[in-house]
């Protein structure tokens, strides 16, 4: 994977070039940036795979950057490293592969390395200008009280809307999120099923459904206890789909 290192530090920028060194010979550093600008420059000259990104930096920052190389025929992935975890909203609405907040810990690094690698190339080029497409996120992102939280899109269970608030479920418990259901729905329509007015469920947590003892239908979750109601008008197309898996 051939990785740029763009930071307006240059202790931070050794720093996390040490670290790739010290993480796999596989990771080829091709060029280090002081600024968004030099980032573009040097992505329009060379082939990168992946962009550590600092946020706030001195003339173009981070998130402008990133905003122009989505525009790249093959653009690179990005993980956003900044101290201020308020960014962290704006950095996943560009689309961002990962968020590290500084200072930044080999183990987190790594674990962001490793999930920047699984989408193609190919998958890559959905960011660029010609391809009309919105891209989905690949983390959902909430506060939890004062806590920044992010969670990893493949390891929500299901979303469910109460009222005016969203609840996003995962093994690790539930996140409120203040955006609507249809919208998450249109995001996400490739990974989730709309099984009740109220409810999304992931495709990859999905196993079956049963009958409870009322008559309702409900979803059989392989990664969690809970059964969500299936609705009659949900039905047939939820049928369809676990007959074709």
């Amino acid at each position: 994977m051939k990785i740029l290192i763009v930071d307006d530090e240059a202790l931070a920028r050794q720093r996390l070039s040490s670290m790739l060194v010290e993480l796999n010979v596989s990771y080829q550093l091709v060029g280090e940036a002081a600024n968004g600008q030099e980032a573009i420059n040097i992505c329009h000259a060379n082939e990168v795979d992946l962009v550590l990104m600092d946020i706030r930096m001195p003339g173009m920052d981070g998130l402008a950057a990133a905003a122009e190389l989505t525009k790249l025929e093959t653009p690179p992935a990005i993980i956003f490293t900044t101290a201020y975890d308020e960014h962290a909203l704006a950095a996943f609405e560009h689309s961002a592969t990962d968020y590290l907040l500084k200072p930044i810990r080999r183990e987190r690094l790594q674990q962001a390395l490793e999930r920047a690698q699984r989408p193609t190339r190919a998958q890559h080029t959905d960011f660029g200008a010609n391809s009309g497409k919105t891209v989905a996120r690949t983390h959902i992102c909430a506060y939890l009280g004062r806590e920044l939280r992010t969670i990893p899109l493949d390891e929500i269970i299901y979303f469910q809307a109460k009222q005016k608030y969203v609840t996003a479920y995962f093994n690790g418990g539930e996140l409120l999120l203040e955006e609507p259901l249809k919208r998450l729905e249109e995001e996400f329509s490739d990974g989730f099923l709309r099984i009740h007015r109220n409810a999304l469920v992931a495709k990859n947590h999905l196993t079956g459904m049963k009958q409870d003892p009322q008559g309702k239908w409900r979803i059989m979750l392989e990664s969690s206890p809970a059964e969500p109601e299936i609705s009659r008008r949900h039905l047939p197309q939820l049928r369809l789909w676990l007959k074709g898996k």
